[in-house]
């Protein structure tokens, strides 16, 4: 008689879905700055979502699931057009204009506003530990931004800030658009076909995608396939696994770590070793992500003495 192998608890493979998330997606941030130097913002954004949809499709039909149920298709456009597209080119043009830490600043305001959205339109509550580790994990990110600013000694540009503070807002937009239509859809569903809608909105920029493939380096074509691969098409589907089974405004505060890591990764891949002020506003924004996803187990461990049912993150969602 044969065992079967233990599944792992759903709360294991969440939280290495959030992980994966936050780490591709910090990596994402060292590799723009190679692709941006020899693609334009719309081409490196439609480079970027051919590359994920080709690796999506591909998943999807794998998996043989089809379309998504109607009741997910205006989650899906809204997330394509505003989060896939919009906030890919807005982000990458806002780059050409601004430093890298200010950059990352103004984008990590995304989970302020998605917290706020989430509070008021999917009727999602605003804990005291998330409010306090929100506040904890933007001062840190505040504190990156800052000392890398001073570092790189670069003018910031009103362009360039109004299009990152844009990024934020379709970020923020782009995940409160996708929470109600994971109810009707699965997670790779949804990110497919997000991706999908995203890469047909950015086929304006095929002439210039096409121009500037023979004259980019090859090492900036194979950091926007990386892009278009593991930030997008892996961490966008991990990231909405983990979205179907946590708060919105919660899951946005793990990004806080974002800056942190890479400050890390700078300082491994680029040889950029961070000052003491970075390193302590990277501190702070773990912190800060740790708190937020602090819960009391004292309320858990009194039901299960009581024998009472455990609520589970999907029953106090309404799901």
């Amino acid at each position: 008689m044969t065992t079967r192998p233990r599944a792992l608890p759903p709360a294991l493979l969440t939280g290495a879905a959030v992980c994966f998330t936050v780490f591709a997606w910090a990596s994402a941030f060292v590799s723009i700055r190679t692709a941006a130097a020899a693609y334009s913002p719309g081409a490196l954004a439609l480079g970027r979502l051919l590359a994920a949809s080709l690796v999506l499709v591909t998943l999807l039909l794998l998996r043989r699931e089809g379309l998504p149920p109607r009741g997910a298709r205006k989650g899906i456009l809204l997330s394509g057009l505003v989060w896939f597209a919009g906030y890919t080119v807005a982000l990458n043009q806002g780059e050409r204009l601004v430093d890298a830490g200010t950059a990352s600043l103004l984008v990590n305001t995304g989970p302020i506003l998605m917290a706020l959205l989430a509070a008021r339109l999917l009727g999602e509550g605003l804990p005291p530990r998330l409010l306090t580790g929100t506040a904890v994990s933007f001062a840190g990110a505040v504190v990156v931004g800052l000392s890398m600013s001073s570092d790189s000694g670069g003018p910031t540009s009103v362009l360039g800030v109004a299009l990152c503070l844009l990024a934020a807002v379709a970020y923020a937009t782009g995940v409160i658009a996708q929470k109600p239509a994971l109810s009707h859809g699965t997670p790779l569903q949804i990110t497919t076909y997000s991706c999908l809608t995203g890469t047909v909105a950015c086929l304006p920029f095929t002439g210039e995608l096409v121009a500037g493939i023979p004259r980019a380096p090859l090492s900036a074509t194979l950091n926007m396939m990386y892009l278009g691969v593991v930030p997008t098409a892996l961490a966008f589907t991990t990231w909405t696994y983990a979205l179907a089974r946590m708060p919105a405004g919660r899951l946005g505060a793990t990004t806080y770590a974002v800056p942190a890591i890479v400050v890390l990764l700078s300082w491994l891949l680029l040889g950029e070793v961070p000052a003491w002020l970075t390193l302590l506003g990277g501190l702070l924004c773990l912190t800060g992500v740790a708190v937020s996803r602090y819960r009391p187990r004292q309320r858990k461990d009194a039901a299960v003495r009581a024998g009472a049912p455990v609520p589970r993150p999907a029953d106090r969602q309404g799901r």
